[in-house]
């Protein structure tokens, strides 16, 4: 079926002159995860993980994914002729310098120019350059051979009222405007999903676990155009839109809007966001100035409102893991459990929850192996029995009307090796290390990931994915410019951390063939006092979900940190509990009890 799909492929390439043709994980707003419409590159390649790159020559294939992927990748890839490359290994060339050693002199390179960001079509376009050959960018050549395609998404737009986001549109469109004259810009273009349905208030489901809705939007100095699907302008919505002045148009007509922009505009965008079409369409005497999206920074800077509102949102969260992990530790001998089954009672226990939208991503489930592929997802073929020994990790978290979570929780089902507690201990330590940090602002991510990972760099060990990423506001469950990590790829990466920013905490163990151990709790970043040093900051975790004893060795730990986790364990009990029944309470003070 793969070979198919490629030689279909192949065949419309020869028809148009095209040498290689590039198919990213993406969609014409550089999302991080794709509707159905634009999973192009897992149609063409078999691998369903939510990144990943194919370049496809006339005869070669190849597809780039990152560490999280590795294991998955090799697997679905296998039988098909598409070679894996491993993204970040020694050795290992990147997307770009393929092209670079792989095309020749005025060979044409395609990919859509819709999914592409601008800065990455720039640095493709100077490759071509530099060998006399040509871009082709102007066509989705998917449309040719995938006859099936799944439509364009139309979910019904809801819009969030004050109680929830903590401020007003028309308030946030100033915020933004003040952003665009600092940068002396008169017209905003913003393509970003996420950043829009902040900006507007609204949330929507045109992608599966994050609530937005496909559009583009261009704020002016006495206007905002939302360029969205007709369809979904219902008259309550209009009556919104009309409110906080914002005019409607066609989803599909913005590109002619950006063809007409006067010169005497100048432009604020963001390249690596918005899509090498746009930033090619864009009149050559506009001024542009390319910088990242005033909205990133404000939203994750979380208002009064909205920490109020997660807070809600974890305590009921947490309430329905702790049920799960009850039902859990007693029914393992009890009842047949599979991955699935495990992970559709714990969406059960979550929709008993009020104010539950949806899960905020599909839940990893991993039982021994399984969990040692660092985003896996079960699958009828897939589908592991549970048995009363060993390890399963659970991944998961909800979109409720207060919010997002993300909490991982590895549970030991049974008996355990002493390397399985050995790491258990080592991940517990190193979750926290970081919880417990105490820094001065301007540090970053990158000053503290350190934190997290000793513990495992003193036995040698290490987890090739980042400690923790941002959290929106029931948005993506992955949200900038704040992390945790240690190597720098881009600009969201570079975020100081600032009172009211929400980011995980998650570091992990792998043993492939064997076990994944990790532990993810969402730390709320706080002032300290403010000294002759300048002002301290500290993390306040909002997870409330215990670690499981059963796996942990305490004597592995330090007195600080034993510490640390006693006050965490108390603090657990004391909000979850009264949402318990007796049964479940009592369980959880013995699952909480002082180590």
């Amino acid at each position: 079926m793969i070979a198919e799909r490629l030689t279909g492929l192949r065949q419309e390439m020869k028809k148009r002159g095209i040498a290689a043709y590039v198919v990213p994980t993406a969609d014409f707003h550089e999302s991080e995860y794709v509707g159905t419409h634009f999973k192009v590159r897992e149609y063409l390649t078999g691998f369903t993980g939510s990144a990943g790159t194919a370049v496809i020559t006339q005869d070669a294939a190849g597809l780039w994914t990152d560490a999280r992927y590795f294991v998955q990748a090799a697997a679905q890839l296998e039988g098909t002729g598409i070679a894996l490359y491993r993204m970040g290994e020694e050795g290992v060339p990147s997307v770009n310098e393929y092209l670079e050693q792989t095309l020749k002199d005025k060979d044409c390179l395609g990919f859509d120019g819709r999914v592409v960001n601008g800065a990455w079509g720039r640095e493709m376009e100077a490759i071509v350059q530099k060998k006399g050959g040509r871009i082709s960018a102007e066509e989705d050549l998917a449309d040719a051979v995938w006859e099936d395609r799944p439509p364009l998404s139309k979910a019904p737009v809801l819009v969030l009222t004050e109680e929830y986001t903590g401020m007003a549109t028309l308030e946030k469109l100033s915020k933004v405007r003040e952003a665009m004259k600092e940068k002396q810009a008169s017209l905003h273009l913003l393509t970003s999903l996420s950043d829009i349905a902040w900006l507007l208030n609204v949330r929507g489901g045109d992608i599966a676990y994050v609530p937005v809705v496909l559009s583009y939007l261009a704020v002016g100095e006495d206007s905002c155009i939302w360029f969205l699907q007709e369809e979904l302008v219902t008259p309550e919505l209009r009556k919104y839109l009309e409110e906080n002045r914002i005019t409607v148009r066609p989803y599909g007509s913005f590109y002619r809007y950006v063809k007409t922009i006067p010169e005497r505009e100048t432009v604020l965008m963001d390249a690596s966001v918005a899509n090498y079409r746009i930033c090619s369409t864009i009149p050559k005497k506009v001024r542009v100035v390319d910088a990242e999206n005033p909205t990133v920074r404000l939203k994750a800077v979380k208002n009064p409102t909205e920490l109020r509102n997660i807070r809600k949102a974890h305590i009921k969260d947490g309430a329905a893991v702790c049920k799960f992990m009850y039902w859990l530790k007693n029914n393992i001998r009890k009842l047949p459990m599979t991955e699935l089954s495990a992970a559709e009672y714990l969406l059960q226990l979550r929709r008993e929850q009020e104010g539950f939208w949806d899960l905020s991503f599909e839940t990893i489930c991993g039982y021994a192996e399984h969990g040692a592929i660092v985003h896996y997802a079960a699958t009828p073929e897939t589908d592991a029995p549970l048995q009363p020994e060993g390890l399963l990790l659970v991944d998961s978290g909800g979109h409720y009307l207060e919010g997002t979570t993300d909490v991982t929780r590895t549970f030991a089902l049974g008996p355990l090796t002493d390397e399985m507690k050995e790491d258990f201990t080592r991940v517990c330590r190193a979750n926290l290390n970081l919880a417990g940090a105490r820094f001065l602002h301007g540090c970053s991510g990158r000053n503290l990931d350190i934190l997290a990972r000793e513990p495992l760099w003193e036995a040698g060990k290490d987890y090739k994915h980042g400690t923790g990423h941002g959290v929106g506001y029931m948005l993506n469950v992955h949200e900038g410019p704040n992390s945790f990590r240690w190597q720098q790829s881009g600009r969201e990466e570079s975020g100081v951390l600032e009172e009211g920013m929400i980011t995980t905490d998650e570091p992990g163990i792998y043993i492939e063939g064997e076990y994944g151990i990790r532990l993810e709790n969402e730390l709320l970043c706080q002032k300290g006092e403010q000294n002759g040093y300048g002002q301290f900051l500290y993390f306040e975790p909002i997870t409330y979900v215990p670690f499981d004893l059963d796996a942990l060795d305490p004597k592995q730990m330090t007195p600080l940190e034993r510490q640390r986790l006693n006050e965490y364990h108390a603090k657990v009990y004391e909000t979850v509990a009264p949402l318990l029944e007796e049964e479940e309470a009592q369980w959880l003070r013995e699952y909480t009890q002082a180590v």
